[in-house]
């Protein structure tokens, strides 16, 4: 993840834009209690459930990268690949009038492709036929690989994504579990660049505190160390963050 040619003066990060983080969450269309301001004549809204552990819950794939900008902050990709429920009501739309299906990810570059996922037992294996197949039609170069293993701040979803999409859906008050499904894409679709931009952000942080901690993960992230910074990502290099310190301590570890 670091620059080759800058070892030996500052190391510094490369740019992330060719990684997609993929990952599942569940979604309740509830939670265990809630707050509603009602005017005087307005009755207080009907709550029942069997128990907590029969809230409605809706699960999703999510698939992000790191949003594009050029030179005077005009978004060219927003790094919003999709969000998908996993409900068989009726079949995907090819396309939407938030996305096109067919014009996602930018193909000005043909540098691999990394989709990093969690190791999760359920997950295909890097070299799975069928993926590789479908990985390299299209014109694609696409590579699967891991994410370090309990380890969710490694993975922009977990980090920050998910959470900032689930404020924005708890914001509905829902019935059922299509109002519950269309919150979630809602949302998705509607949070600005620049919050996925500021997770993506905070990603080299992580990694910087992990080598710390001998590659463990009992470190406590601070905000203001990175949300002050650019807010406005045209590459992760020009974020210099110095890492002497932590090849000292490598060198030591190894």
């Amino acid at each position: 993840m670091l620059e080759p040619s800058s070892f030996n003066n500052n190391p510094t990060f490369k740019g992330m834009f060719n990684y997609v983080h993929i990952d599942e969450k569940w979604f309740y269309m509830s939670k265990e209690s809630e707050k509603y301001y009602l005017l005087p004549q307005e009755q207080e809204p009907l709550r029942t459930c069997k128990s907590k552990r029969f809230i409605a819950k809706v699960m999703v794939l999510a698939a992000v990268a790191c949003p594009r900008f050029d030179s005077s902050r005009n978004q060219q990709f927003d790094g919003k690949i999709g969000i998908f429920p996993f409900t068989c009501k009726e079949p995907a739309k090819r396309s939407s009038k938030n996305r096109v299906a067919a014009n996602k990810w930018p193909r000005d570059t043909e540098d691999i492709v990394f989709i990093q996922q969690d190791n999760a037992g359920p997950h295909i294996d890097p070299n799975d036929a069928e993926f590789l197949e479908a990985a390299s039609s299209d014109g694609f170069k696409i590579h699967l690989s891991y994410q370090p293993p309990n380890s969710p701040d490694m993975n922009v979803l977990d980090l920050g994504f998910f959470r900032a999409i689930q404020s924005l859906q708890q914001q509905e008050a829902l019935s059922t579990v299509d109002e519950l499904v269309n919150a979630i894409e809602k949302a998705f679709n509607e949070l600005p660049p620049q919050t996925l931009n500021r997770v993506f952000l905070g990603l080299p942080q992580c990694m910087i505190e992990v080598i710390k901690d001998f590659g463990g993960n009992n470190y406590k992230l601070s905000k203001k160390n990175w949300r002050s910074k650019v807010l406005f990502l045209f590459n992760l290099n020009v974020i210099v963050i110095s890492l002497k310190e932590l090849f000292f301590i490598y060198s030591r570890w190894c």
